[in-house]
């Protein structure tokens, strides 16, 4: 490989929400990585610093062509400039549409288990979760399209937040599947927004569809987009939203604008343009690496561990581990595991009640770091059994 990502770098002491806790912890749990991002962005962004002032940033029509350039090339999704707008992130752009096109006490839709984040932004504004729950039969996990048709015709469910691909189970849903959602939305008068930050972590050989490209009617759907969990740069703020229907984008500007999540930053403009332009490459053999992590982890539960079973991952660099024949609930059991072999991750009761019988690992970690939490995993769940 060009690319190094064996190295492992010393992140404690660097104020990072990941590492910054005990020394004897091993964290796989936050959605950042433990990789130097791609030399090319690291060589710019030094280039930045050098010039030595960091004032009030405009952002250059590079910016968003980069985006477009992007997702026309590896995804085939057409974009114009006049579609995008900036925002300082993903999380931030979600609550700032709920609290513009929903009133409060009104639902919600997430499809469970899910992204644990998408509870708090509609619970904290006020508004109420309604799950569909996905189903799962022991190995993959499909949609109840029965049950979510039931619960977007509710004239309270105002909203649908998409997960594509699907964070914590790792699912790219396919172009049928996105189609049927689409059309259910638009059926019943519902805003689809799309949070599809983890589409280019995929593995080798596989395709994410962007939603917006399996219906011609748009005007109801809002695609987040953001380079930072694929090059490792969520700590340099940077996405954009994409919407299609002039109106409704004119809203979505004013509200960002007002919640001041419009404002970019110097080195947000740098990293992402040099990203897009120049380090395809780099994702590529990011994407080749997180893949044979998979295959180690799941070669290893089924020699070691086979208590624990790994669900399929298409996609993202989390893996979702089965402990159901445990028979403990997920957070005691995380507890558990930390509390004896140093390793944390995230309790899968937080993606949703379905999510009790799992835990959600994090391995876009060098190959030692990765069998260092292996091992701890180990250790932990046979001392659980003896």
């Amino acid at each position: 490989m060009k690319y190094d990502f064996d190295t492992i770098i010393n992140r404690r002491n660097t104020n990072s929400h990941k590492w910054d806790y005990q020394d004897t912890q091993l964290p796989m749990w936050l959605g950042d990585m433990d990789f130097k991002t791609a030399p090319e962005i690291i060589q710019e962004l030094d280039k930045r610093v050098q010039h030595g002032i960091f004032g009030y940033a405009l952002i250059p029509d590079d910016f968003f062509q980069a985006y477009i350039n992007w997702w026309d090339r590896r995804h085939d999704f057409k974009m114009e400039k006049e579609e995008l707008l900036f925002s300082i992130g993903v999380m931030p752009s979600i609550a700032s549409i709920i609290r513009e096109l929903t009133k409060e006490n009104e639902s919600i839709l997430l499809q469970t288990p899910v992204y644990n984040y998408f509870f708090k932004v509609i619970q904290n504004n006020n508004r109420k979760v309604i799950e569909n729950e996905l189903i799962y039969d022991g190995i993959n996990y499909s949609i109840d399209f029965k049950d979510l048709e039931e619960k977007l015709s509710d004239e309270n469910t105002t909203m649908m937040i998409l997960c594509n691909p699907h964070n914590p189970i790792g699912k790219i849903w396919n172009k049928e599947e996105l189609e049927r959602i689409a059309h259910l939305c638009k059926k019943y008068d519902v805003f689809l927004i799309s949070d599809e930050i983890h589409c280019d972590l995929v593995n080798p050989g596989n395709y994410y569809t962007p939603v917006e490209n399996t219906v011609n009617e748009k005007d109801h759907i809002i695609t987040c987009l953001a380079p930072t969990k694929t090059f490792n740069i969520a700590g340099i703020q940077s996405s954009v939203v994409h919407i299609n229907d002039k109106e409704l984008y004119e809203r979505i500007q004013s509200r960002l604008d007002f919640e001041y999540s419009s404002q970019v930053n110097v080195f947000t403009i740098v990293a992402t343009i040099t990203a897009f332009n120049e380090c395809e490459e780099w994702v590529n053999q990011l994407n080749e690496y997180i893949y044979q992590n998979k295959l180690i982890v799941d070669e290893f539960l089924k020699k070691e561990l086979p208590i624990v079973k790994l669900v399929p991952s298409e996609a993202t660099y989390f893996l979702w581990l089965d402990c159901s024949e445990i028979k403990m609930p997920s957070k005691q059991l995380n507890e558990y595991i930390n509390e004896t072999a140093g390793l944390f991750m995230v309790p899968g009761v937080y993606f949703g009640e379905n999510g009790d019988n799992f835990l959600r690992l994090n391995i876009a970690c060098p190959k030692d770091t990765l069998l260092d939490g292996l091992n701890r995993l180990k250790k932990a769940i046979n001392s659980l059994n003896k």
